[in-house]
This record gives structure tokens, sequence and C-alpha cells, in this order.
């Protein structure tokens, strides 16, 4: 059986539609939370592949979350062993630093639909080929990554010049969140801290336009996500495929 490592920072962030769609192609999937449990040190020893959820800290807070050191390392061996690994959010930024690249302040908060366009790269990108021109994407971020050198921008958006990026053939970073349904998205409307983050925009969006925009965009979202996600789960089998060449 595959065995998927899954990073959780916070009850609220979850794989989401990603689930169901990985338990359907037979992975036995383990969470870490660090949150619950800040001195974890997860080996990858007996694992297929890695996810990195989302959270509200910033990969340089360090000092406050060491943890996310370790975060760093895990995802440098998972990169070093070609192994297939997904970022959202943070995750995608820990990816970024994990490659060296900086994290920073996007120039505003995205929080609610937005639009998002392939680049060139990103029409031709095995797991997003199927993406139209453009696309609405649920978003909840204040920071950016940059693209780490040799990675390739597959993402981007008016807003967000650096949506996603591709390293090599197996690690992908999501900016955006394709896992999310509307129980998630009316569950983080809920969340005090969250709650707290739309409070301090002072009006420039609120819950209300998300609810009114959510029934929108959601079935598209959520096909984007079982398409998306779908293939890149099959990269899993091409990394073990490529382990067995007598070659590696």
């Amino acid at each position: 059986m595959r065995k998927l490592l899954v990073i959780q920072h916070v009850a609220h962030e979850i794989l989401g539609t990603l689930n169901p769609l990985f338990k359907n192609a037979g992975f036995r999937i383990r969470y870490v939370n660090f949150r619950r449990l800040p001195d974890a040190q997860p080996s990858l020893d007996g694992y297929h592949g890695l996810v990195v959820l989302g959270g509200p800290m910033n990969v340089d807070q360090t000092s406050e979350y060491p943890y996310l050191l370790t975060e760093v390392r895990l995802i440098q061996q998972a990169i070093d062993h070609q192994m297939p690994v997904l970022g959202i959010c943070l995750g995608a930024q820990l990816i970024a630093k994990a490659l060296g690249a900086n994290v920073r302040r996007n120039g505003e908060k995205e929080i609610g639909w937005y639009p998002v366009s392939l680049t060139e790269e990103g029409r031709h990108d095995p797991v997003l080929r199927h993406f139209e021109d453009k696309e609405h994407i649920f978003q909840w971020h204040g920071d950016n990554f940059e693209i780490p050198a040799n990675a390739v921008r597959i993402v981007c958006s008016p807003l967000c010049e650096n949506q996603a990026f591709r390293y090599g053939e197996n690690v992908y970073a999501f900016q955006f969140h394709l896992e999310v349904d509307e129980p998630m998205i009316e569950r983080w409307l809920r969340v005090p801290v969250m709650k707290r983050e739309i409070e301090a925009l002072k009006g420039k969006i609120g819950p209300g336009t998300i609810r009114s925009e959510t029934p929108i965009y959601i079935d598209q979202l959520k096909d984007l996500s079982d398409r998306t996600f779908t293939e890149f789960i099959k990269l899993f089998g091409n990394w073990e495929r490529r382990r067995r060449l007598p070659s590696q």
C-alpha cells in the first residue's frame, strides 16, 4: 500500500477534496500536526510522497514556530529523493524556501475568489493543462513566494505574479486553494483567527461577498480539483517505475 505523509499546521486546514482522491487511489494517509506536536521529527522512511498544507504563520517565523525548520529539511529530503511533493499556500511557500527562494509580503491580501491564468509553460504542464486560460480559484493568503532557481512558473494572476510553480517533474507548489469545498469555506469564515483577518481589511472584502460568489465558482473548482489532483496522483506511479529501473 502506498503511504502519504501530510503536514498540517492548524485543525481547519485539511486535505479537503484531496482526501477521497488519495484514499480511492489506495493511499494510507498519516497526518503530522505540528501545532499539536511541535517537537515531532517525522521520517520519510516507508513513504511515497509528501503534502504540506496551509497555515497562518510566515515561513520565517522560526523562533516562534521552530518546527518550520523541521519541515524545510523534510521537504529538502523528499525533493532529493525525487518524491512527489505538493505544497498548498504556506506549504508552497515552504517548498520555495527549501529550494532557496524568498517568501515576502504580497502586494495585497487575496481572500476569496480571484482570477488566475496559466503561463505558457502552464499550458503544457501535465498536471494543470486542463485549466482554461482564466479560472476563478479560492485564495487566502497575504504572503507569496519567489520562483526558485530551475523551477517553472505555471500560474500567475494580476494581484499575485507567482501563483504556482513546478520543480522538476514531481514537485508542485500552489499558492491557491484547489482543495476547498463549500463546507470548508464556510468553516474558514467562522474560524476566529480568519474572521479577524477579514475584519482587518475594513470592508475591502467581506464574508457576504465570499458567500455570494462561492455558488458561482465552486462547481468548476471541484472539477479542476478532481482533474488536477488525479493527474498529480499519477506522478506516484511514474516515480515508483523510475525507482525500479536497474540504473537507479
